[in-house]
């Protein structure tokens, strides 16, 4: 399941994508117009500008900005910086592994077969999925465009 976290860093990507050629965006704009929770978003865009994906200025006409072109911030990206591994468990993260303590012998089990499958189909889906495919396909199902 996608956390909130990740859903609403998608959701600020998205906005400010579509705002590539305005001024900055102040977090409380952001907030407001996602209906995000302005503490947690303020902490989500945080991390995203740690991670380079975002640009932040202090003082007057302040606020966040894109430090990439849509086109080149992948969801699997977001994902892993806001909610770490892709792998449903641990022994089938490429990232994050950890072997199962329950487990007798990884290479005939089973569950971590059927979800290194899943990790792998996730993974590609995600890998080419980017916040410009999302904001194409939200102008195509006719979403309203925010300045």
């Amino acid at each position: 399941m996608l956390s909130k976290k990740t859903k609403y860093a998608i959701k600020a990507l998205i906005l400010l994508g579509k705002n590539a050629n305005q001024p900055p965006m102040q977090i409380a704009q952001i907030a407001e117009l996602e209906r995000i929770p302005k503490k947690f978003l303020e902490a989500i865009l945080l991390e995203l500008r740690k991670a380079g994906l975002l640009y932040s200025k202090k003082g007057a006409g302040g606020g966040y900005i894109l430090n990439k072109d849509p086109k080149d911030i992948f969801l699997v990206q977001v994902l892993r910086i806001t909610d770490g591994p892709i792998a449903m468990v641990p022994c089938a993260s490429l990232n994050f592994y950890h072997r199962c303590d329950e487990c007798h012998n990884e290479s005939t089990c089973g569950i971590r077969n059927a979800f290194i499958e899943i990790r792998d189909a996730t993974l590609e889906i995600l890998s080419r999925t980017s916040i410009a495919d999302l904001i194409a396909k939200e102008n195509t199902l006719g979403a309203p465009l925010v300045s």
